[in-house]
């Protein structure tokens, strides 16, 4: 329910800045959200029709109007209204706490404070009272409220900053940049109210990666595209402050379009069991029809002769009209058969299960302080049942926090291990003292490094490990600023770039700073200044990235990173020793999970780079096949090539990724990951997180562009894999799963309690209409709920230590038709043993006192006694785990009976109510017979062996791995409990390419362009040769970069494997 005014479907959209009266005619949705259901008068319409899509409320609903009717009603209304005001009130109360959440959250966020434009004056106001053509004012590390046209920034030529990890969990910073018209208009707040752009631009819609429109202002029109958008639910980083005209709000904004409205959802479990209350409801149709037709025969043959003494009227002589009006007597007599009771205690249990999230000290994070929050208790069970999971990569498997780990450096492995005095590895141990770095003013203190022998070498002046660092240090796309505080800042664009920067710093060459021509380091204390001379930039085909640079001496070098697949083909052929050994040590790199580049450089004769220089100029200058000759330049300069080594950098895996990834495929569950980065990058992340092993076999990539080409390839794959003769076994357990075992046990034990028999008469039950008003409310409630919350068929250790656990409730063994009909055969069983064990003892008997002891009210409380002491053994003997609460529901239910039996026979009671407690004494006579007594022990005896003999047998001859683990759980209670542990091993790895690179497309051209930095002072650069890429069109390029970039990933998605 996000917006309550009905209004035309848009075509296209059109807003004018700084104009709420001309806006207001088109109706647009204001900046207020609704992911509520429901409010204070829609509430109770709407839930109540909710649950009477159910079919056990709509069926007692309906029994409820027939007891209306005296003529068919057999039972007093107050036995169908309780149990079913009481089950609506209690999922009404669930749902309404539900919701009151959601008004909590929508409130929390309306209310959110924003800086406005009204009336020429900058002011505070809440999100919810913003509209569409606003400008708005954004500051650092704010929430973006709506949907804007960026306008003006702090950043040079209207460039801001953002986060957008609430819409696609990434948080790499992505650039937008304002129309160079609307930049100039700065912070000026009057210039800004003055501002009076119109803006057509498509419908609202869910597409975050599109967004068209035209901007007319000052008689032009500007084009608009999705780099000038900022979307709610973005984050401004890196960015003073930035103005933005509000395009659409609330409702339309794109976050919202994809959130959908909240939709009323059931679980497998209810969708099941309103199969089995149809079933059922058709079982007592049938039932009654039978009972209905034997009334009309016996009418028809036997009771005319009763009509003379029965008063009956004329009308009612007709043997027919008399069945019809039994059968509905009879589905009233028999209305328990439908289990209500059944959504009580599931409703209960669900709640109960949503605390115990909730209150889990397991899965609180202490690191924001932040515990698990079930925000629905409806989907509970389904936790229990998952077969397939699909996981984002970044910021769920991943950290997204990029760390150095190793190099390889002219053939020696660096940072990762230390060799002997012959040259023998030796692993580093946890005890050996990492390199102090505190020394140095500039290193990044959280850096840390156990390898000393990299040091030492750059102590000794080794010159490829100072190339191998001044490479880091000067082919980036890094930024840097000093803080008020003096500190060096690195703004990245990709955490790998942050990491490999950061790691030369820490190693004492330490980038500085940059202008569009220059590249300032500090080496080992020095200064030193490089011409910048090209920038061939990373996309997502080259990968790699080059510079072009001229140092102090004259010498012109090209510095190139890249994926191992790319750059060992552009080597010079004498590297083809080192490029062996280089290569192997990937292969260790990639075998342990890391991100690997390899580094190469190329020294250029002046006079070859100036005529490359010139054909790439008259490259960029051309109309015809642009791209395509620059890239052939670069291919041509990037050759024969210096190979100097290559780098492994960790992406770090969230805290414990690779034990739940492990569990999860033990427990059968297919795990999916979805991500945008490319193959290798993939691929690494499956082989950290356990997703994939070096022991499989067959690992098919699946990189098709359409939907025919992945099917074609899946079916290739398919026939490959089966081709092989193997066997083919999951290798897991049936067992049973804690929370299906709960729901099972509810199910069976409430069938059971709600079976009755009914003695052949007219409005004549067996039970006293009391007892089965209260019998699931009161009697077998409590034990039911205890149970179904606390029960553990194993304990929480071993559930962790044996997944396979998992596979029944995936296979629905717990909880499905064929359990309902042992339930139900076992319901049968007990209802003929509960009435004709103490009818057959009865019969023809006298009690001790010489009375009779068959009068109804006698047999009536024998049965009732017998019902409730064989339900509470029955929950006893499916209790697995006792706790106080178990002990005092379960005997504290059997004693609440006999209060309430004695009670309902007293003398008081009757007083009081006397037409409805006739019965003075009767229990107290009753059960003070020993023969009653044994009645009720041996009927009690007679419906419980056969169950435990079934589960002794089972348990002995066919044991369920549960059961083999209670059984091993009760062995380990009378020895030491001993820890173990999972042992960790190293993985090792084929040849493989390890390359992973999270960079953008385009940055290098904004660099050079100088576009992003600050004007400032800066040291002459005379006799510098200026910047090849002087493009005037350089932000119209980095957009359509970006955008084939994105086409690119979008076609190429995730990695099926």
């Amino acid at each position: 329910m996000f917006c309550s005014k009905k209004k035309s479907l848009e075509v296209k959209r059109v807003v004018k800045a700084n104009d709420r009266e001309y806006n207001e005619k088109f109706q647009y949705a204001d900046n207020r959200i609704h992911t509520s259901k429901y409010n204070l008068l829609t509430f109770l319409p709407i839930n109540l029709f909710e649950q009477f899509q159910r079919v056990a409320n709509a069926y007692f609903l309906f029994l409820l109007i027939l007891q209306l009717i005296p003529e068919i009603s057999s039972l007093t209304w107050f036995t169908t209204i309780v149990p079913l005001v009481l089950v609506i009130t209690m999922t009404a109360v669930k749902d309404a706490t539900d919701d009151y959440f959601r008004h909590k959250s929508d409130n929390q966020v309306n209310n959110r404070q924003s800086e406005v434009i009204i009336d020429s004056k900058l002011q505070n106001e809440k999100w919810m009272n913003v509209k569409v053509g606003d400008i708005v004012k954004l500051e650092n590390n704010q929430f973006v409220a709506a949907d804007l046209l960026l306008l003006s920034s702090s950043e040079p030529h209207g460039l801001c900053y953002i986060e957008t990890a609430e819409l696609d969990g990434e948080t790499n910073l992505k650039v937008r940049h304002a129309l160079s018209v609307t930049s100039e208009l700065g912070e000026d707040i009057s210039r800004l109210a003055r501002f009076d752009g119109i803006v057509v631009c498509e419908a609202p819609n869910n597409k975050l990666d599109k967004f068209t429109g035209v901007l007319s202002w000052k008689d032009r029109k500007h084009s608009l595209n999705n780099q000038k958008i900022i979307l709610r639910g973005c984050v401004l980083r890196n960015t003073s402050w930035c103005f933005g005209m509000v395009i659409f709000a609330g409702p339309d904004t794109k976050l919202m379009q994809n959130s959908g409205k909240t939709k009323f959802k059931r679980t497998s479990i209810d969708r099941l069991m309103n199969t089995l209350v149809l079933w059922i409801f058709g079982f007592l149709v049938c039932l009654g029809i039978i009972l209905a037709i034997g009334n009309s025969i016996w009418e028809n043959q036997v009771g005319g002769q009763f009509r003379t003494f029965l008063f009956w009227n004329e009308g009612e002589k007709n043997s027919v009209f008399s069945g019809f009006l039994t059968f509905w007597s009879y589905i009233i007599i028999l209305n328990t058969v439908v289990p209500i009771s059944l959504y009580v205690s599931v409703e209960v249990i669900r709640l109960g299960h949503s605390y115990f999230i909730n209150w889990d000290r397991k899965m609180y994070y202490s690191g924001k302080a932040t515990p698990a929050e079930a925000r629905t208790t409806t989907l509970n069970e389904e936790l229990g049942q998952i077969e397939y999971i699909f996981s984002d990569k970044t910021g769920t498997l991943t950290q997204n926090i990029m760390t150095f780990k190793k190099c390889s450096i002219n053939g020696r492995i660096y940072a990762g291990e230390v060799h002997d005095d012959v040259g023998h590895k030796k692993a580093i141990t946890k005890e050996k003292e990492s390199v102090d770095f505190s020394v140095k003013t500039q290193a990044e203190r959280t850096f840390q490094l156990f390898d000393h022998s990299l040091m030492e070498s750059i102590k000794l002046g080794d010159p490829q490990v100072h190339e191998f660092l001044r490479l880091l240090a000067l082919c980036h796309t890094v930024m840097s600023e000093e803080n008020n505080a003096g500190q060096l800042i690195y703004q990245v664009q990709s955490p790998d770039e942050g990491a490999l920067v950061t790691a030369a710093r820490n190693f004492g060459f330490i980038f500085k700073s940059r202008t569009p021509e220059t590249i300032t380091i500090e080496e080992l204390g020095t200064l030193v200044t490089y011409q910048l001379l090209a920038f061939l930039d990373f996309n997502n085909i080259r990968k790699r990235m080059s510079v072009i640079v001229r140092n102090p001496a004259g010498q012109i070098k090209l510095y190139s990173k890249g994926a191992d697949t790319i750059l060992f083909e552009k080597l010079h052929p004498s590297n083809e020793g080192l490029l062996s050994l280089t290569s192997d040590h990937l292969s260790e790199f990639a075998g342990e999970g890391l991100r690997t580049l390899v580094i190469a450089y190329r020294e250029l004769d002046d006079k070859y780079f100036k005529e490359w220089h010139k054909m790439l100029e008259d490259a960029n200058a051309a109309t015809d096949k642009r791209d395509e000759r620059i890239t052939g330049l670069y291919e041509e300069i990037e050759r024969d090539l210096m190979l100097l080594g290559a780098t492994a950098i960790e992406d770090k895996l969230q805290e414990g990724v690779i034990e739940t990834v492990t569990s999860l495929s033990l427990a059968n569950i297919k795990i999916w990951v979805l991500t945008g980065d490319k193959q290798e990058t993939a691929i690494n992340i499956g082989y950290a997180c356990n997703l994939l092993t070096d022991d499989m076999n067959d690992v098919f990539v699946i990189s098709g562009n359409t939907a025919v080409e992945v099917r074609e390839e899946l079916r290739k794959a398919k026939e490959n894999l089966f081709g092989h003769n193997r066997s083919f076994s999951n290798g897991h357990v049936v067992s049973e799963n804690k929370q299906q075992l709960e729901l099972d046990s509810v199910v069976e034990e409430t069938i059971t309690g709600d079976y009755a028999l009914v003695i052949n008469g007219h409005s004549l039950t067996v039970y006293d209409p009391w007892f089965i008003t209260l019998f699931n409310i009161v009697y077998t409630s409590l034990p039911v709920l205890a149970m179904g919350i606390f029960d553990q068929d194993v304990s929480d250790k071993n559930s962790m230590d044996c997944p396979q656990l998992y596979e029944p409730g995936q296979l629905n063994q717990l909880f499905n038709k064929r359990r309902f009909f042992i339930c139900m055969a076992h319901g049968l069983y007990t209802s003929l043993a509960l009435f004709f064990i103490p009818f057959g003892a009865f019969y023809n008997v006298v009690g001790e006192d010489g009375q009779h002891a068959a009068d109804y009210q006698s047999f009536a409380v024998t049965m009732a006694t017998s019902l409730v002491i064989v339900v509470s053994v029955q929950i006893a003997l499916d209790t697995s785990y006792w706790t106080v609460i178990n002990h005092v529901f379960i005997w504290g239910s059997i004693a609440t009976y006999f209060s309430i039996l004695f009670t309902m026979h007293s003398n008081g009671i009757f007083e009081v109510f006397p037409n409805q407690f006739p019965f003075v004494g009767n229990a107290w006579h009753s059960l003070n017979q020993k023969c009653i007594w044994l009645v009720i022990l041996l009927t009690t005896v007679a419906s419980v062996i056969p169950v435990v003999a079934f589960r002794f047998l089972k348990m002995h001859l066919y044991p369920s791995l549960s059961d083999q683990i209670r059984q091993w759980q009760k062995a380990q209670k009378k020895a030491k409990p001993t820890s173990s542990r999972r042992p960790q091993t190293r993985r090792s790895s084929s040849r493989r390419s390890g390359y992973g690179f999270a960079h953008q497309e385009g940055y290098g051209e904004l660099i050079t362009s100088g576009k992003n930095m600050r004007v400032k002072n800066s040291p002459p650069t005379s006799g510098l040769e200026k910047t090849l890429y002087n493009s005037t069109n350089w932000i119209e390029n980095l957009c359509k970069k970006t955008t084939d970039t994105v086409n690119s990933f979008s076609q190429d998605k995730a990695v099926k494997l």
